[in-house]
């Protein structure tokens, strides 16, 4: 019956939300104690819009006031939240240019903010890693490596020097990894200096996701999204940035089919806790890589970020919903923070 009452509630959520009456969903799944330092017991889990085919990479944005950017990828639009005035269409079209029709994941994906307050996206269509001006239009960071276009850039983190790490799996061709179209036999993780070279960093995970730094950046967090090995790594960072050995930080291929989602976006709090969306939800990691619990929110889970004026409000892009839950942490070590 909330389901229902939700889904006939879509259309107005997604015009108009700032009341005190946000409609919630599913639950804060608590396994340790630890867990209510970070997320109140109080906490629910506040739907800000809905009715998006499929909700994505949110980031925020600290001009003008404060706002949330997300991207609705099957529309190829990229969606502007405001508090105290709703959800509009921010950038149409947002990550494919092309004439043809191509596949049902052309938009962009993972957005991040650079440390000069430009935007900068990751393209499926396009098959880029882009930055936007907010005076001009948009230039190519990445969209090629040894020759060959990459697949479909995916999520992204920045690290404080400037360089640029993203993920390439192949989920925006139109038929992923069996399409005509793709020219890299692997699925990457990169890196690209503010002098835009890109280097490959590993090619070990089958299907690299979301990306996110430890708080003292000696640690690089990547979500692989493969059902069969469904899971967290954890990969040493060296002193040229480049990556060493990696560790498994938490296999959750044993909840895939028992909770909808996969391993895709996270952010990292201020203490070093990982808030990673998986199978039933967002898990929380302590730095030790314990798990805390879950913020379940009963919907395929796409990916997060910290936000709001004072960085202690996370954002959740959960399949048609755009949601927020209220914590007593706050988001560092990426630029979409």
């Amino acid at each position: 019956a909330a389901v229902m009452v939700l889904v006939s509630l879509s259309t107005a959520i997604a015009t108009a939300q700032d009341t005190q009456n946000f409609p919630v969903l599913g639950e804060i799944v608590r396994l340790d104690p630890r867990l209510d330092a970070l997320v109140p017991r109080d906490s629910k889990i506040e739907v800000l819009g809905g009715g998006f085919e499929w909700a994505e990479g949110p980031v925020w944005v600290s001009r003008d006031g404060g706002y949330l950017l997300f991207s609705d990828i099957p529309r190829n639009s990229i969606m502007r939240w405001t508090p105290g005035k709703g959800v509009s269409l921010f950038l149409k079209p947002a990550g494919f240019t092309g004439l043809a029709d191509y596949g049902g994941e052309r938009g962009t994906n993972g957005l991040a903010i650079d440390a000069a307050g430009n935007l900068i996206c990751c393209e499926h269509g396009d098959r880029r890693v882009s930055v936007m001006t907010w005076d001009g239009g948009k230039r190519t960071l990445a969209d090629m490596y040894d020759g060959r276009r990459l697949n479909s850039p995916n999520d992204l983190v920045f690290h404080s020097n400037g360089d640029l790490y993203f993920t390439d799996p192949p989920y925006g061709l139109p038929d992923r990894w069996d399409d005509p179209r793709r020219e890299l036999d692997f699925c990457g993780v990169y890196r690209v200096s503010p002098d835009r070279e890109l280097t490959l960093l590993t090619k070990e995970m089958t299907r690299p996701n979301g990306i996110g730094f430890s708080t003292d950046e000696k640690t690089l967090y990547v979500a692989q999204s493969d059902p069969a090995a469904a899971l967290w790594r954890a990969f040493d960072v060296q002193k040229d940035g480049t990556l060493g050995e990696s560790r498994v930080l938490y296999d959750a291929t044993d909840m895939v089919g028992r909770h909808k989602g996969l391993p895709d976006g996270m952010a990292i709090d201020a203490e070093g806790n990982v808030f990673a969306t998986g199978p039933g939800g967002v898990y929380v990691f302590a730095p030790d890589g314990t798990l805390l619990g879950r913020i379940d929110t009963k919907e395929a889970t796409a990916n997060c970020c910290f936000g709001g004026p004072d960085g202690s409000t996370l954002f959740l892009a959960a399949d048609m919903w755009i949601c927020k839950v209220e914590t007593t942490t706050r988001g560092v070590g990426s630029a979409s923070e």
